[in-house]
């Protein structure tokens, strides 16, 4: 089975109600096995739309990734991210 990687990029506008996001999001990602390579980190943006918070976690394969997403733990977590941040996520299956 191969890995697959969430790849978010975001600006968050309202840090009160993403930090109660980034608690809650955290907790549901390891439930369903994902773990955290980069989060927060420097960066350098090269092309595109820079976003100041670049997050990247593994999980064990793009099924365990997507159930994480649609979750009713990850959709609660999102519920507070909604208005407090733009953000761009898409799920990658790796090599």
């Amino acid at each position: 089975m191969k890995p697959a990687y969430w790849i978010a990029h975001v600006t968050v506008t309202d840090e009160e109600a993403y930090g109660r996001y980034a608690a809650l999001a955290t907790q549901a990602i390891a439930a369903h096995g994902g773990t955290f390579l980069a989060r927060a980190g420097r960066y350098l943006q090269l092309e595109g739309t820079d976003r100041a918070r670049n997050v990247l976690a593994q999980f064990p394969s793009l099924e365990a990734a997507e159930a994480c997403y649609r979750s009713r733990e990850y959709q609660e977590a999102m519920s507070h991210a909604k208005g407090a941040a733009e953000r761009d996520l898409v799920i990658v299956e790796g090599a």
